[in-house]
């Protein structure tokens, strides 16, 4: 580990500390309109949400690192109070990108980028079209964190209008998939947060999880479950019982290709409740081994978020002699 204090650094060795180890962080694209009606459009990363009732988000046009000077999104905002705020996709993050860039003062970024202005509702800066989800706002209040190069200025905002598309609901959520986000990480680096990128963690449905204390020594222990496996399991609500257990194996199919190869196959296809079958049914192992394979079993079960088999399956392979 590096033990660094920012007092001992320069600022942007700070800096880029923040911005590569807090992250994917949400990008919001702001748009604001000056005093005398220019408008300004940028993107910043310091940004997310912080309560529903009022529904309210914030962000940091922070101060320039090279000269300490402040950003026309901050100036605009202080003056006019008004802004909207638009959540970033994939499909539009290189125009994102052209917005960012720091043009004079009193050039519109919508027309360099070729995003287009749309009007709003409630407040005077134009919404984004391109974005699926925009927030006309109004300034609470903002706090100036420092005053010196780099440092933030928290805009705390109330939304007074949402805007959101109809096609990226899925059964009455907005689906990561159809709103296809994207998210800041360090320096050049960002994050499409859809496909691949985006998993489901299951939590109890009525009441706490077990917790990690009440996983019996012989799982915590285990040198295949991972931390993550173990997280899962904590998170089942009541352990299952003696017979529970038994009538589970009672259910359990008699495999007549039982080996250590069609195992391994199953494995590899995520098939577990035929490696589950296989485990208890081939012959001449030692029980040690049989273990193994069960242990190898509950933990694809895990993969596939079906946490009552994997723990029938651990708190059985512990009773073999």
């Amino acid at each position: 580990m590096r033990h660094i204090e920012p007092k001992n650094v320069p600022v942007k060795e700070v800096f880029d500390y923040l911005l590569g180890g807090i992250g994917p962080r949400p990008v919001a694209l702001v748009s604001t309109i000056s005093i005398d009606d220019k408008v300004n459009l940028s993107p910043f990363s310091f940004f997310n949400a912080f309560g529903s009732n009022p529904p309210t988000v914030a962000f940091s046009p922070s101060r320039r690192l090279r000269d300490n000077t402040t950003k026309h999104t901050y100036e605009n905002l202080k003056v006019t109070k008004e802004c909207v705020i638009q959540a970033v996709t994939y499909a539009m993050i290189q125009q994102v990108s052209l917005a960012s860039t720091e043009f004079a003062e009193g050039i519109n970024e919508f027309e360099k980028s070729g995003l287009t202005p749309i009007p709003s509702d409630l407040v005077a800066p134009p919404r984004v079209s391109e974005s699926p989800f925009q927030m006309e706002c109004k300034l609470v209040q903002m706090i100036e964190l420092g005053g010196k190069h780099a440092s933030g200025n928290l805009a705390i905002c109330e939304v007074v209008k949402f805007h959101i598309a109809e096609d990226i609901f899925v059964d009455g959520i907005i689906n990561p998939n159809r709103i296809d986000l994207v998210a800041r990480m360090g320096r050049d680096f960002y994050c499409r947060a859809s496909g691949d990128a985006v998993f489901v963690v299951k939590k109890p449905i009525t009441t706490c999880g077990v917790g990690y204390d009440h996983i019996p020594e012989f799982i915590r222990k285990s040198q295949v479950l991972t931390a993550n496996n173990l997280g899962q399991l904590g998170n089942i609500e009541r352990i299952p019982s003696s017979d529970e257990i038994t009538a589970f194996i009672k259910t359990v199919t008699v495999s007549t290709s039982a080996t250590l190869e069609s195992f391994h196959r199953y494995e590899r296809l995520g098939e577990y409740h035929n490696m589950l079958s296989v485990s208890l049914s081939i012959d001449k192992i030692e029980a040690c081994e049989r273990r193994r394979l069960l242990v190898l079993t509950a933990k694809r079960a895990l993969d596939f978020d079906n946490h009552d088999f994997a723990w029938k399956t651990l708190l059985y392979s512990h009773t073999l002699k």
